[in-house]
């Protein structure tokens, strides 16, 4: 896996090459109708010590930008967008019982929901890494 390096605040983010960000801050890799969905480790950092996650039943369907649960640290509570539409076909049960376990590996093992696409080309317009580290750096 390739990575965009971001250096902030004096750490290196790295965003894989092969996912697709929104200005959200959460993550998608699409395959096929396939999508696995997660937050960025940049927006694990900002938020800090994680403490909850609420992820939704398997089934449910959502629209691009809808939230689709929450995360909660010790500093805030936000809410999770879906980057396209689609309906939720597993979800990272692990996360649930472990959400600090995201602050250690937030691409691989972090996932938080995989979802059947409605329309899978509109990944394609989500920002690649190198448009989610500039973004980011703004």
């Amino acid at each position: 896996m390739s990575l965009v390096t971001l250096t902030k605040e004096k750490k290196n983010m790295e965003f894989p090459q092969n996912l697709k960000y929104t200005k959200d801050h959460e993550w998608i890799d699409a395959h096929g109708n396939i999508g696995t969905v997660g937050v960025t480790a940049y927006a694990v950092e900002q938020l800090g010590d994680i403490v909850h996650i609420d992820l939704p039943d398997a089934g449910k369907s959502y629209k691009a930008g809808d939230s689709f649960g929450t995360i909660e640290s010790t500093k805030t509570v936000s809410d999770l967008y879906m980057p396209v539409a689609g309906k939720i076909t597993a979800v990272n049960q692990a996360l649930k019982s472990a959400p600090e376990s995201l602050q250690s590996d937030s691409y691989k093992n972090g996932w938080l929901v995989k979802i059947e696409m409605t329309n899978p080309s509109d990944a394609a317009s989500l920002l690649d890494a190198k448009g989610y580290d500039t973004f980011v750096k703004e």
